[in-house]
């Protein structure tokens, strides 16, 4: 007997049959005519070459084959029932599941404390785990299941085929160690070019390189890395200024003894957004970590 060749609503038919004995309550039971149900017992005879049910009185009772078959038929319609037609729920109460996040080490500084703290208030058993790579290949990995979740300032996810949902707008500022011999409370834009700066470019092309290359507008970089979070303790410890999202600015802020001023030039702003595949836009699990990532960062 081939699989493929098997109807398998048939079961259906042969469970109901065993329950009701009766071709008449049985068709009810699956809101099937008589002769429709009479024509599926029909093939189902067929198809093991037995009689399968048989009248006696005023019941249909199951021959043995029938009987041996029963138990196993049974099993299989309760796990359709109660597994694969089931709705998919999420408890994080008892999920142990790991939710893998694209974001850059900016993400993670402003995102990742917040997150494990509203895990950790719901009693959430769930795990985080963060990936930082180009974001050429964020789309691959998300395409992939290698991740399935995507938060910061990534222009090339605004593709076909991926989910996005806008957080927040994150406008340049300037970051100065708090008592800076030259720049007070406002900085104007001759001091801006010629003090010493600190520059972050992590491995391709930065928003605010580029805004300062198409105005024709050269500052003088004397440190250049590769983090953003390398900065904290070098303005900290120096006179050179940064320019960062305001986000990284506020976090350096409360973590050490620096100083938040304007950029004093209209400067670009970073929409931030989350990014999610098709693949997980019905998965209850993406669902709630979307929902919460929504509450805590939305504008």
């Amino acid at each position: 007997m081939d699989i493929r060749t098997i109807d398998l609503n048939l079961l259906r038919v042969f469970d109901a049959m065993i329950e009701h004995r009766s071709v008449t309550r049985a068709a009810e039971a699956l809101g099937l005519s008589q002769p429709a149900m009479s024509a599926a017992v029909a093939r189902l005879r067929s198809l093991f070459d037995d009689a399968l049910f048989v009248r006696t009185g005023s019941q249909m009772r199951p021959t043995p084959r029938a009987a041996a078959l029963a138990p196993a038929v049974h099993r299989v319609m309760d796990t359709v029932r109660s597994e694969i037609l089931q709705a998919h729920t999420f408890d994080p109460a008892t999920s142990e599941r790991t939710f893998t996040i694209i974001t850059p080490d900016i993400g993670e500084i402003n995102f990742l404390p917040k997150l494990l703290t509203r895990f950790t208030e719901s009693g959430a058993g769930l795990n985080i785990r963060t990936l930082a790579m180009p974001r050429h290949a964020a789309a691959d990995a998300l395409e992939s299941g290698e991740a399935e979740l995507a938060i910061g300032y990534f222009p090339d996810l605004h593709k076909a085929g991926l989910f996005q949902q806008r957080l927040f707008r994150n406008p340049f500022v300037c970051i100065i160690r708090d008592d800076h011999p030259t720049i007070g409370a406002t900085m104007t834009l001759k001091q801006y070019l010629a003090a010493p700066h600190a520059a972050v470019r992590p491995g391709r092309e930065h928003l605010f390189e580029e805004f300062l290359q198409q105005r024709g507008l050269t500052r003088r970089v004397q440190l250049e890395t590769s983090h953003f979070t390398s900065l904290l303790p070098i303005i900290e410890g120096s006179d050179l200024i940064a320019t960062v999202p305001r986000d990284l600015a506020d976090v350096c802020v409360r973590h050490a003894r620096i100083r938040i001023v304007d950029v004093p030039i209209k400067a670009p702003t970073i929409e931030v957004h989350q990014f999610w595949p098709r693949r997980f836009h019905k998965d209850a699990g993406n669902m709630r970590l979307r929902a919460q990532v929504h509450e805590l960062f939305r504008a």
